[in-house]
């Protein structure tokens, strides 16, 4: 579908009820992440477990890092109801809401082999989810809509992590955690709702007809799409477009503290001066994506992030003092304006990421580059302690990180010139090298 900026097709592109489902999926999406992340460790902790043991607990992010290995399964394969990419959607969104309810019957002295057990498993499925929900919206979406419904997905993602990091946390000190883990599983049932009122996305592309076509054939189909040098660019791109703004995080809590803060002060300045101007900035990120395309929004965003990055650095550089009103407002524009700039970075790099795939071959493609944006949080932020003393400490770590974000904006050179044409989707009839056509 050729992408046009005339006033009728971007208005239709933002309030349509296909929006409405983006914010859902997001949802979805996000809720499972961030009880990981948030709710699961202030449970363990609450109950007794050491650091140590809630530590290890990390290594259930892997499933997020390697869900290409099993995605090509969900693009072969189909359950016998709802559709293609429903079926699965349903079933993982029902399995996530029972092994959250579960988790919270059991108790972390007497049962840490099946929590370790279940939680593994709910990364699992989270993981497989993402995968189904990316390929179902990608399908859901016209070109023209890309951009703002990638938006509002990231957005709602984020959002999503009020339920477990702040709900939950307060029902806590009031309820049972065996009702807690109840009342936030129900938060899954909206997507389910969802996933059973809507239909399924219309496809001109077939499925791949074996096992082996949709292993090998959607890495045959990209780089044969793309040309090999241009294929290699666009991996590049996405594995280094924001590598300087996720090393700068690494640490970021850590570093709030030797600048004179406290875990108070940082987090109440975080979740106001963090959660909200990236989702406002996105959402209207979204719409100005919808105006000047993706190739100008990812330039625009890329250098917010890196700017982004210098506030950090001119923290360090005004170095540690007592947190005075004026020091709580310099932390909360420098969470804010990087907040900003992830938010809209993101957003530009998942619906450029979006364009990049082909229909046939949708869930094993996205979830191979989102796999990619994942390896610099997942492996080259482990050394970010090392870096900041190998630079004689914050100021000349965080001016390495704005160094590293250039080699990525150096690439849109290449895979989205200013001034050039977006990243386009084949037709049906181009490229299906999955046997979607006889």
């Amino acid at each position: 579908m050729a992408q046009t900026t005339s006033p009728p097709d971007w208005r239709r592109a933002i309030f349509n009820r296909r929006m409405v489902i983006c914010i859902f999926t997001g949802f979805a999406s996000g809720m499972p992440l961030y009880l990981l992340f948030n709710l699961l460790p202030a449970w363990l902790k609450t109950e007794g477990l050491s650091l140590k043991a809630i530590g290890a607990f990390a290594l259930i992010q892997f499933p997020y890092t390697w869900k290409f290995l099993w995605s090509p399964l969900l693009d072969r394969y189909a359950l016998p109801w709802l559709g293609h990419r429903r079926g699965w959607m349903a079933l993982f969104q029902i399995a996530l809401l029972g092994i959250i309810a579960w988790l919270g019957q059991l108790s972390p002295k007497e049962d840490l082999q099946l929590i370790v057990l279940l939680t593994a498993m709910l990364a699992f499925v989270s993981a497989s989810l993402d995968i189904v929900l990316d390929a179902f919206r990608r399908n859901l979406l016209a070109d023209v809509e890309q951009e703002m419904g990638n938006t509002l997905h990231v957005n709602a993602y984020k959002i999503a992590s009020l339920v477990p990091g702040s709900l939950s946390l307060v029902l806590s000190d009031r309820l049972p955690w065996a009702q807690v883990f109840i009342i936030t599983a129900l938060f899954m049932l909206p997507g389910v709702i969802m996933t059973l009122l809507v239909s399924e996305p219309r496809v001109e592309t077939k499925p791949p007809r074996t096992l082996r076509a949709a292993i090998v054939e959607p890495f045959q189909e990209f780089f044969h799409r793309h040309g090999i040098q241009f294929a290699l660019y666009t991996l590049s791109f996405i594995l280094l477009y924001k590598l300087g703004d996720s090393l700068c995080t690494a640490l970021a809590t850590p570093f709030y503290m030797e600048m004179g803060f406290t875990k108070t002060e940082i987090g109440l300045v975080a979740k106001n001066a963090g959660l909200w101007p990236s989702v406002i900035g996105g959402v209207v990120g979204g719409v100005l994506m919808t105006r000047i395309g993706v190739n100008r929004a990812l330039w625009v965003f890329g250098i917010l992030q890196a700017v982004a990055i210098l506030g950090f650095a001119w923290l360090a550089y005004l170095g540690p003092a007592p947190a005075t009103a004026e020091r709580l407002w310099t932390l909360a524009g420098v969470i804010g304006v990087e907040a900003l700039g992830v938010g809209l970075g993101t957003a530009a790099s998942v619906s450029f990421i979006a364009r990049s795939t082909h229909p046939a071959y949708v869930a094993t493609q996205f979830a191979l580059l989102t796999s990619l944006t994942a390896v610099p949080r997942t492996f080259i932020n482990a050394s970010a302690g090392w870096l900041v003393e190998g630079m004689g400490g914050w100021l000349g770590f965080f001016w390495l990180c704005f160094f590293l974000a250039i080699p990525g904006m150096l690439l849109l050179f290449k895979v989205a010139p200013w001034s050039g044409p977006p990243p386009s989707t084949p037709s049906a009839d181009e490229g299906n090298a999955g046997g979607g056509k006889p």
